[in-house]
């Protein structure tokens, strides 16, 4: 996989999803028949939403009876520390299930993980597994060479499957919302420069755009998850981070891996962000906040108060539907152009690096094949439709005349309609377990109407998208670290980004002095006596190895 970033816009769709299908119900159907008493069990580790109840849901009904086989659920919520945390206690203690089924954004097997539990031969390679038996994985991974590569270790074994997830949006997670209905107020045009977004917080902070006579506007405002700084550090240098996904600043130059953190320009582009605190303009608890209080000040019910946040959408920080319409107000800011002319977006793939499923060395040769052919199931179109969003019909419509897909360019398959918020949703199908093959074909040919919440997102994006400096990104996901330095570079990957995080935001907030030189050399000399040398050595030596 090279590190060239690929729109996730469109992908070509290969007809031989459909006709591998049909030749695995062909195959499969007969032993579903026969689900009974006397059907192998299949205990299953997954990540459960508050909504499904995956022992009784209608999916799991179907995929028992696809299978010959029962399902034992193990699960757990979709709090990350819980999950994780519960499959770390089982695979310590020997105690565990024949599957793994994950939520990527939930809890997962990193790359590091697959190696180490493969190496253990805790985990079973699908190799010969989806070559004999997951026709319609074995197809997607030849229309789509990139999901084998992020699949694919280096020795070779596929210890796990990740979800392939063409998210257009999610790929340029550093972005800028600004209230829009305040710059009309005070007649103010979208800034460009960094110079003159400067000035719209001040604007924001001090001539009252709510309204209410009192001086309650946050200009601006984040949380740890979303992360304050990339978006203006990129009107500096590249820095790749988005959100809390991914808190890396390692970037690419002339083909050598460096750390963004510890350049000159860095410094600059916390000076810049010094000055806006110094001026009260940014909120004090962006860099300490959860979402719920960023949502809480976004959804204030006496007048809005937020100017401008730091998300991937808008609705992280406001709720969707407000009856004043504010949150219809936030529109995307695209990249700020700094005082030297740079002007660069971040991108992120959005398909995670490791694997949400996974075989263990409990499961019999049937029960393998069995679990394999749950997966592959979901890879076609309308089965993935189906295991995804539930019942067609009932959970999700084929598209009606004249209505038109996300991407304009691709002819609708589905229409999925919005949560009805006072309706519990339908036990029908498995939400984001599921989702192993959204592809842009099938991300962006649903229906989407011209003022939907996605086709924002979408048309969002589009602004970002060639900011991106493709030469600089450094391709984490292709970049497997041997096992044996993998322990080793986990410590390190911790405390030089937790060193990062902390500084800066103490540079940012004036706990630490952006402006002296001695201040800025302290913190240079701690990032080096982390070990970043030896860091990016590592990092150096494995990207090395994906040329």
């Amino acid at each position: 996989m090279s590190a060239r970033p690929v729109s996730a816009r469109r992908r070509p769709r290969a007809l031989a999803l459909a006709l591998a299908a049909l030749t695995l119900f062909a195959t499969s159907c007969s032993s579903g028949e026969d689900a009974g008493e006397d059907a192998q069990k299949l205990t299953i580790f997954a990540a459960q939403g508050p909504d499904t109840d995956l022992a009784s849901n209608s999916f799991s009904k179907e995929m028992e009876k696809l299978t010959g086989t029962t399902f034992d659920w193990q699960t757990t919520t979709w709090d990350g520390t819980t999950a994780a945390e519960a499959r770390r206690i089982q695979l310590a203690g020997g105690d565990y299930p024949e599957v793994f089924l994950m939520v990527p954004w939930v809890d997962q097997f990193s790359q590091q993980d697959l190696l180490r539990y493969g190496q253990q031969g805790v985990l079973q390679p699908l190799n010969d597994l989806i070559e004999k038996n997951a026709p319609n994985i074995k197809a997607t991974f030849a229309e789509n060479p990139d999901y084998a590569k992020l699949a694919t270790a280096p020795d070779g074994k596929i210890w796990g499957l990740p979800q392939w997830n063409d998210c257009y949006h999610c790929s340029y997670q550093a972005k800028l919302w600004i209230n829009t209905d305040w710059l009309d107020k005070l007649g103010l045009k979208m800034p460009t420069t960094t110079d003159e977004f400067y000035d719209v917080m001040v604007a924001f902070k001090t001539k009252d755009p709510n309204g209410n006579g009192q001086a309650d506007e946050i200009p601006l405002t984040s949380s740890v998850d979303d992360l304050l700084l990339p978006y203006f550090v990129n009107a500096f240098l590249y820095d790749p981070q988005g959100s809390g996904t991914y808190p890396s600043t390692l970037a690419l130059e002339d083909g050598k891996v460096t750390l963004q953190a510890r350049q000159d320009a860095y410094r600059k582009a916390l000076a810049f962000m010094a000055k806006m605190y110094a001026a009260g303009l940014i909120d004090p608890a962006a860099f300490t906040q959860n979402r719920d209080a960023l949502v809480a000040k976004g959804d204030n019910a006496e007048a809005p108060l937020v100017g401008a946040a730091t998300a991937l959408h808008p609705n992280i920080f406001v709720t969707t539907g407000q009856d004043d319409g504010r949150d219809k107000a936030y529109q995307a800011l695209p990249p700020l152009k700094g005082p030297d002319g740079v002007q660069f977006a971040s991108y992120n793939l959005p398909s995670m690096p490791g694997a949400t499923f996974a075989l263990t060395n409990k499961a019999s040769e049937d029960e393998q094949v069995a679990a394999i052919k749950m997966i592959d199931y979901m890879f076609p179109q309308d089965q993935h439709a189906r295991a995804e969003f539930g019942i067609e019909g009932k959970d999700w419509f084929k598209p009606e005349p004249g209505e038109k897909a996300l991407d304009d360019e691709l002819t609708p398959f589905a229409r999925v309609p919005e949560a009805d918020p006072n309706v519990k949703p339908a036990n029908d199908g498995w939400g984001p377990l599921a989702q192993y093959n959204s592809n842009a074909d099938f991300r962006n040919g649903q229906v989407q109407p011209a003022d939907g919440y996605e086709r924002k997102l979408f048309e969002a994006s589009k602004l970002y998208e060639p900011y991106v400096p493709q030469d600089q990104v450094f391709p984490y996901w292709s970049v497997w670290v041997p096992q044996e330095e993998s322990a080793e570079v986990a410590e390190l990957t911790t405390n030089i980004q937790n060193l990062v995080s902390q500084a800066s935001a103490e540079f940012v907030t004036g706990t630490r002095d952006v402006n002296d030189d001695a201040a800025w050399t302290s913190y240079v000399d701690e990032l080096d006596s982390t070990g970043l040398s030896r860091y990016l050595q590592i990092e150096q030596k494995a990207y090395d190895a994906t040329k």
